[in-house]
């Protein structure tokens, strides 16, 4: 299901459309006749193309996602022009713990009207159990095609439907560090991996801790770890290895992976490379985790993470002044230059006019502005102007994916939930604690889901 992005520049850059074409609502009478008074026409309800003509004004619907803290509050500032248009109420509610706390309610036989999944193959999970409502039914495929590029289509379908709408991208490859320290003590931006371990250990010679690492997460924790090894397997080996890992076809106690595993070591099993030792990874919440390059003087120089991580920086700290990102480095020079990549994407598992109308809001770029406003922010739809970006180091995610000559979405994400958000995450967290991968990589191996389950 991964695919190869080149024109997500065009997904970026795409002009404005009309979502009222695709309801072929018209204006009212109520509008006519304002127009021929001169009067400015009173807002209604149901004169906007989201609601389908219909008054749905006080009606709710409840979001179920993975956003907390920062992350949750502009999300929500995100709905309320949503809220005041429709008169339809959105409450969210966020957790740690989503991962297991949506199986658990659609289980229970209590789902929220719509959930928003980190993972694509926690999505498939739910749509195997019948928990999800195919789009197709009120979204047609040519406003669909209007709204994102087909790479991100292909990731939302699955089982002949369509099972969801992105709402955020992040690109995962990036290295951030603190623009003025790093300048003063004379260090330079790597363009190889072997550039990269060199400027850890000078970091190491001159009394600074290189890296800052934090992976705990409440009931997710582990994804950290994760994302490293994925980005470290698309930098050692074809992508075509990539996707056969992906769909179970290569095993996590191979060669291939027991490689990607000896690189990570380098760096997360070097007391002298991790702030507070490889014990401190487990404990320290990822959010967290950045907090030791904004000390005076910084305890940490590096911290590899995702282009959300900004929404956890201090109020204080500008991005592009006090901290900036650099490309994490290619490993083996004939892979080129390749992306790992996440998102978040909207399933409806209930079916009403008020889920129906949140959906196709949230299948806007108009539902994302005063997030991505915001900062630490990349919209997927390609209704999404570059200009509502705040700053060029906001553009510059785009820039990477557009000369990524490799995508690929983030595996454990795409992994069935068992493997993906189960076994590969905890896999990870036993081998920071110290277990041998002669037991890890099996143990994950055994999780794997067997026609017969």
């Amino acid at each position: 299901m991964t695919r190869t992005i080149s024109s997500l520049s065009a997904v970026l850059a795409a002009g404005l459309l009309v979502l009222a074409g695709c309801s072929g609502q018209g204006g009212t009478d109520q509008q006519a006749q304002a127009a021929d008074s001169g009067e400015p026409a009173k807002a209604s309800y149901t004169d906007n193309p989201y609601t389908d003509g219909q008054d749905l004004s006080g009606t709710t619907v409840n979001i179920f996602g993975a956003f907390v803290d920062t992350d949750a509050e502009r999300f929500e500032a995100s709905m309320e022009p949503f809220e005041e248009e429709t008169g339809i109420q959105i409450e969210y509610e966020g957790s740690g713990d989503f991962e297991s706390l949506i199986t658990v309610r659609t289980e229970g036989g209590d789902p929220p009207d719509i959930a928003a999944f980190p993972q694509p193959g926690l999505m498939q999970d739910m749509v195997d159990r019948g928990n999800v409502v195919d789009l197709s039914t009120f979204m047609s495929d040519e406003y669909l095609q209007g709204q994102y590029d087909q790479s991100w289509l292909d990731l939302a379908q699955y089982d002949g439907m369509m099972a969801g709408v992105w709402y955020r991208a992040s690109v995962k490859s990036l290295v951030w560090y603190p623009v003025p320290e790093f300048s003063e003590a004379g260090y330079e931006v790597p363009e190889t991996w072997d550039e990269m371990i060199a400027l850890s250990e000078q970091m190491v010679e001159d009394g600074n801790t290189p890296w800052t690492i934090g992976i705990e997460s409440s009931g997710a924790t582990g994804w950290v770890a994760t994302d490293w090894l994925e980005d470290i397997m698309l930098r050692i080996h074809p992508p075509e290895v990539y996707d056969r890992w992906i769909n179970g076809d290569l095993k996590f106690d191979s060669p291939e992976v027991r490689e990607a595993m000896g690189y990570l070591e380098q760096i997360w099993k070097n007391p002298d490379f991790v702030r507070g030792g490889t014990q401190s990874i487990l404990t320290v919440p990822f959010g967290d985790a950045p907090t030791p390059m904004f000390s005076d003087p910084p305890k940490a120089f590096l911290h590899r993470q995702a282009s959300f991580i900004p929404g956890f920086f201090p109020d204080d700290v500008t991005v592009g002044e006090d901290v900036d990102y650099f490309y994490l480095p290619p490993i083996d020079q004939e892979q080129g230059r390749p992306v790992l990549g996440a998102g978040d994407l909207f399933s409806a598992m209930q079916d009403s006019p008020e889920v129906r109308a949140v959906m196709r809001w949230l299948s806007t770029g108009e539902s994302t502005k005063a997030w991505l406003q915001a900062g630490g922010f990349v919209s997927p739809h390609a209704d999404t102007p570059l200009e509502w970006y705040p700053s060029d180091v906001e553009r510059g995610y785009a820039e990477i994916l557009q000369n990524a000559d490799t995508f690929r979405f983030d595996a454990s994400d795409m992994m069935p939930g068992q493997v993906g958000t189960g076994a590969f995450w905890t896999g990870m967290v036993d081998w920071v604690n110290g277990e041998p991968l002669d037991e890890v990589l099996p143990a994950i191996d055994d999780a794997w889901p067997t026609e017969d389950a």
